[in-house]
């Protein structure tokens, strides 16, 4: 068995991972199990460790993370794997691969190829009911998305919660949601721009003091404000390209592009312009003249919500 773990989903790339291993070890003795990473082994020895045969085992599991890092194992991937002993299973892992190389291909053509990528928020809906359900628990998929919008798509992060939730009851609703799960800062700046868009100051106020209550500072706020603003920019000057596409060319979570793209379109470029432009005079006149931040901060966002 020669098998290529691949993509940005990292929580499934490990869940993959830990069940063949799981599988393995039931049959075998870890002392048959080999890990090696492609920073710190030479393509030699790796080479050497999928082509000898198992010691006092009838099998052996070899998992090489990243081998492609060495050049020399990259350009000989192809005799490497002929080389694969018939007593040994080979994972690879490689989270982060250019399909333009022939090492891509020729992992593509002659390993099982697993590719994990990011859900999106109906997948990660669809994901978090059903552990849930595994876990004994009732989750509707209205209280997946609440968990999902005050996280965001990071799936390590929304198991811990929910396994926290589950702990403390067997029938999740929102009020244990909005009791037990703590927003991110940028689930909530980004409800922030969405409550000043739509005109929901008295929201976007309450937000603005949950944030500051949380010790989250004015400058933070500022950064993440930023940050989203960069990522509608992205949105807007992509014009007619899905949010996979945007996604994949900018280097940014599709979880996050589909989720701010319903903000893009109530945008013209010339007022995204104007608010980047503002918030850059803002965060100048923090770092250079006394003002008080709050008061300037909440003044921006007001300005947004006209």
């Amino acid at each position: 068995m020669i098998v290529t773990i691949t993509g940005s989903n990292d929580f499934a790339r490990k869940r993959e991972l830990d069940e063949l291993v799981r599988a393995f070890l039931t049959e075998h003795d870890d002392m048959a199990l080999e890990r090696m990473d492609g920073e710190e082994t030479s393509a030699d020895r790796m080479q050497e460790a999928v082509s000898s045969l198992p010691f006092l085992t009838t099998r052996k599991m070899v998992i090489l993370r990243e081998p492609g890092k060495q050049k020399a194992f990259a350009e000989r991937i192809a005799d490497i794997l002929k080389e694969v002993a018939d007593t040994t299973d080979l994972i690879i892992i490689e989270p982060k691969l250019d399909k333009r190389l022939s090492y891509y291909k020729t992992l593509k053509k002659s390993t099982d190829f697993r590719e994990f990528g990011e859900l999106d928020a109906n997948g990660l809906a669809r994901w978090a009911v059903t552990y849930a359900k595994e876990q004994g628990a009732d989750l509707g998929a209205s209280e997946a998305r609440l968990i999902i919008d005050r996280l965001g798509a990071n799936q390590q992060l929304l198991k811990s919660e929910l396994d926290k939730l589950v702990a403390y009851t067997d029938t999740i609703g929102r009020q244990e949601i909005e009791l037990l799960v703590e927003p991110l800062p940028q689930s909530t700046v980004f409800e922030l721009l969405d409550s000043a868009f739509q005109g929901k100051t008295e929201r976007m106020s309450d937000l603005y003091r949950e944030q500051r209550a949380l010790k989250v500072e004015p400058q933070a706020i500022i950064a993440m404000l930023a940050w989203q603003l960069h990522v509608l920019a992205i949105i807007k000057i992509a014009t007619d390209r899905s949010a996979d596409e945007i996604a994949s060319q900018a280097k940014l979570n599709p979880f996050v592009v589909r989720k701010s793209m319903g903000i893009a379109t109530k945008l013209t470029l010339p007022r995204l312009k104007a608010m980047t432009h503002d918030l850059l005079e803002l965060d100048v006149r923090l770092k250079s003249v006394s003002i008080d931040a709050d008061e300037a901060l909440q003044l921006y966002l007001f300005r947004l919500a006209q």
